[in-house]
C-alpha cells in the first residue's frame, strides 16, 4: 500500500520544482527546500515523483524518453551565467534519479499496486503525467508501457484524469469489462451486478471482454452499467447527475432523490459504524441532502428529522433506522 500524502505536501513538492525551473533558484531556496525535506521522509520520494512528472511534460524530454533518459535534454539546456542554481544546476542534480525512475516506470512492465483502506480518498499522479483518484476500500495495479496504459480494477472505484496520447490508449479493465481513453476523464466502479461507468469529459470506448457485439460509445454526462454479456443500464445527457455521482472526490455525497437504502448503503462504503435500515418501508423513501462521506451521524439525524423515524445507536458499530 502507497502511504497517503496530503494535498498541501503535493502542492509544496510542485511550487519547488517549479522555482527551480525558474532559473533564479538561490542559496536561500536551497536551505528552504532542504529544511521542507527534513520536516518528513516521505516528502523525498514526492519531490521526486513531481519533477519526473514535470520532466514528462517537456518537449524535450517526451521526444528522449524511448531512447535515453530525459535528464540529458536538462543537461544541455542553456543557463544563464549570472547562477550556479539554475535548473541545470538543481534538476539535473537533484532530479537525475526521478528522471531515471521516470523512464523505467514509464515504459516498464511491471504493475505497480495501490490501495485505500475504508474511509481513504487519495489522489495519484501518474507516470504519464494522468492522474487518479481512488475511492474508500479500492485495490488496482498500473503497467505503463511503450505502447499501452492500463489499470486492472480489482475493487472498489477510481476517477481517471487521462493525459493525451494517441499512441499510448489508456484502458481500465474491471473483470470482463474494459474502457478505453486517449485524453479524457472517467470513473470505472465495480458493483456486484457489473460495472459502472461515468464520463465527466471527452469520449470513452467500452466492451465485454470476449463479447465484440458489446461495444458502445459514452459521452461527457454519460452512465453506463456493463456486466460480462449485457448493457444494464444506459443514461445519456446527465452531467449534473455524473458529477453528484462523484461529490466523493471531494469528500461528499450528494444524495438527490436517493432511496435511504441506496444512501444507507453509499455512507456504509466508507464508515466502520454501519447503517442499518430496519423497516423495509422506510428503506423505499426518498431522501435529499449533502454530507460527509464520514458523518453517518449527521446522516441518521437529519432522517430522523425529515421523516420522523427513530434511531437506535446504542450500539458504538451500528446505527439502526426504525
Amino acid at each position: 500500500m502507497v502511504t497517503r500524502i496530503d494535498d498541501q505536501a503535493r502542492d509544496d513538492a510542485a511550487r519547488f520544482v517549479a522555482r527551480m525551473d525558474a532559473d533564479d533558484w538561490t542559496g536561500a531556496d536551497e536551505a528552504e527546500l532542504q529544511a521542507w525535506l527534513a520536516a518528513d521522509p516521505l516528502r523525498q520520494g514526492l519531490l521526486l515523483q513531481v519533477q519526473a512528472q514535470w520532466l514528462a511534460l517537456t518537449p524535450e524530454a517526451e521526444a528522449a524518453a524511448p531512447v535515453a533518459p530525459p535528464v540529458t535534454a536538462v543537461e544541455e539546456e542553456a543557463e544563464p551565467a549570472s547562477t550556479g542554481w539554475g535548473r541545470r544546476g538543481v534538476l539535473a542534480g537533484m532530479a537525475a534519479s526521478a528522471a531515471l525512475a521516470f523512464v523505467g516506470l514509464r515504459w516498464s512492465q511491471t504493475p505497480a499496486a495501490y490501495a485505500t483502506r475504508l474511509g481513504e480518498i487519495r489522489r495519484l499522479p501518474l507516470p504519464d503525467g494522468s492522474v487518479m483518484t481512488m475511492n474508500s476500500g479500492s485495490e488496482l495495479t498500473v503497467t505503463m508501457a511503450a505502447r499501452t496504459r492500463e489499470v486492472q480494477l480489482a475493487q472498489g472505484e477510481a476517477w481517471f484524469e487521462v493525459a493525451k496520447d494517441a499512441k499510448r490508449p489508456f484502458v481500465v479493465a474491471a473483470g470482463n469489462v474494459r474502457v478505453r481513453a486517449v485524453g479524457t476523464a472517467f470513473s470505472v466502479r465495480r458493483r456486484e451486478t457489473g460495472v459502472e461507468i461515468l464520463v465527466t469529459e471527452g469520449i470513452v470506448e467500452t466492451w465485454a471482454d470476449g463479447d465484440q457485439n458489446l461495444r458502445m460509445k459514452l459521452e461527457a454526462g454519460d452512465r453506463a452499467m456493463l456486466s460480462a454479456h449485457a448493457v444494464i443500464d444506459y443514461e445519456t445527457g446527465i452531467s449534473s447527475s455524473v458529477d453528484r455521482a462523484l461529490a466523493w472526490r471531494g469528500g461528499m455525497i450528494d444524495l438527490n432523490g436517493r432511496t435511504l437504502y441506496d444512501a444507507a448503503d453509499e455512507f456504509n462504503r466508507y464508515n466502520q459504524r454501519q447503517i442499518i435500515i430496519a423497516d423495509p418501508r422506510i428503506a423505499r423513501e426518498e431522501f435529499d441532502g449533502l454530507f460527509r462521506v464520514n458523518d453517518p451521524e449527521g446522516f441518521a439525524e437529519a432522517v430522523k428529522a425529515s421523516l420522523g423515524v427513530s434511531l437506535d445507536t446504542s450500539n458504538p458499530n451500528l446505527i439502526r433506522i426504525e
